[in-house]
């Protein structure tokens, strides 16, 4: 529940902070990992401090050769590893649009509102950082493990609009782990008279892997201290198993249920010409609009500028570039601004190379009232052997200002589209209404 997350999360910053908390009306709070403040710019510095890497794109095959040798200070099993709990992961960052505005432009949008797409950045270079602290060793300071995004479980926004002329923080811990893995929660909310307000909570899976990025590596184990840190841990295994759930019922696995069955014949008959009655002749219903019809697609060169700490195309900029085609196919099909209210499963299948050809491709794939769930499809190319390979899902779910036009899907693979769009959306909607534990 949405609630229970949010309590929890705010009973793990009470216990952790011990000075800073208070704060008069419209004064900067301090944001603190423990008793040491972050600035959002200061991630991803400190990310690179972690794993050894160079700011520079010309020392990045030195760097990676010098990890190499970390691969001794990897253990055998998880037991070798001291236990951690949720608090000693726990981070707030601050991004400080209110009281420095000098780093506004980078996040404003054509709106004057935060982009959301720099905020998918921000979460996923957090969700690495955190999870670095979860693992850290007092011994040394840089670290063996490539940690990297496997999986963008949900991302729900309480509200349509981030302002950009107020002081924003971002919390979050280490809520459940694996052998390999590690579920992460962030929540981030915005200051207005004083008082901080949620605005979206978001939780990530990330993996560990060996230095070169090639094979699994053990993570600390994670030991709940307490009934609200149990609780998580205990919403993190019904997390997995959901997602379990959830892949084995693919559509691209198993046949549609029955219901869905229904659902795929009634549109087909919908459109089918009375006058001739044929399985040839389709004519579109009225307020509809043909899948096909809603296609928007896209094409990025991986510059070394992209990168991420260990060389590749870094994930945020994936998902915000991912985000604003999404945006735009949304606000073509509508014919009105439309607001995210909820990001999930996004699967990074591959990481993607620099020097790639990125190929986006964004399609409406189901409509309900003002509700539109777009879906973007992405792939690499390599510009010199011209081999094609997928490397991530997304799954946008946008309300527009007014109703809707209805998709309708012509042939058997659209049909699915349409039905896989219909469950990602009922699954976003009950998540924003308390009905599931995604968060």
């Amino acid at each position: 529940m949405l609630r229970v997350a949010c309590q929890t999360t705010q009973f793990i910053s009470r216990s952790l902070m011990t000075t800073g908390t208070s704060h008069s009306k419209g004064q900067l709070p301090d944001m603190k990992e423990g008793n040491t403040f972050i600035h959002v710019n200061d991630v991803r510095d400190r990310l690179r401090a972690i794993v050894g890497a160079s700011t520079n794109w010309s020392d990045h095959v030195q760097a990676m050769e010098e990890r190499k040798s970390l691969q001794s200070l990897l253990v055998n099993k998880q037991e070798d590893l001291p236990p951690r709990k949720i608090k000693d992961s726990y981070i707030e960052v601050m991004l400080p649009l209110g009281s420095q505005p000098q780093i506004r432009e980078k996040y404003l949008n054509v709106y004057n509102n935060v982009r959301f797409g720099r905020i998918l950045e921000d979460l996923d270079s957090l969700g690495v950082l955190i999870c670095y602290t979860h693992t850290k060793s007092d011994s040394r300071q840089t670290s063996p493990l490539s940690i990297v995004t496997a999986l963008v479980d949900k991302i729900d926004l309480r509200k349509h609009l981030i302002y950009p002329d107020c002081d924003i923080k971002l919390t979050g811990h280490v809520s459940w782990v694996g052998k390999t893995s590690m579920e992460v929660k962030m929540h981030m909310l915005q200051l207005h008279d004083g008082a901080f307000s949620p605005v979206l909570d978001a939780t990530f899976v990330m993996v560990a892997r060996d230095p070169e990025n090639k094979r699994p590596a053990f993570v600390n184990p994670l030991i709940p201290d307490g009934p609200e840190e149990e609780n998580l841990f205990k919403q993190g295994e019904l997390n997995k198993m959901r997602r379990v759930a959830f892949s084995t019922a693919s559509l691209l696995k198993t046949a549609p249920t029955a219901d869905e069955r229904q659902v795929v014949h009634d549109m087909f008959l919908n459109t089918l010409d009375q006058r001739t009655v044929s399985f040839r002749s389709r004519v579109l219903p009225s307020n509809s609009v043909w899948m096909e019809d809603t296609k928007l697609k896209g094409l990025e060169i991986c510059h070394p500028q992209e990168r991420n700490i260990f060389n590749r195309i870094f994930g945020g900029f994936l998902m915000r570039k991912a985000y604003e085609l999404g945006w735009a196919t949304a606000c073509s099909f509508g014919g009105s601004r439309p607001y995210v209210v909820a990001v999930d499963d996004i699967m990074f299948q591959r990481p993607v190379e620099i020097g790639s050809l990125l190929f986006l491709s964004a399609q409406v794939c189901y409509t309900e009232s003002k509700y539109i769930q777009v879906r973007v499809h992405s792939e690499v190319s390599d510009p010199i052997t011209r081999e094609h390979h997928t490397t991530n899902i997304f799954h946008f779910t946008f309300m527009s200002d007014k109703e809707v036009c209805h998709i309708v899907p012509q042939t058997y693979g659209e049909s699915m589209l349409y039905l896989d769009g219909k469950r990602h959306f009922d699954a976003a909607i009950k998540s924003r209404n308390g009905q599931n534990g995604s968060l």
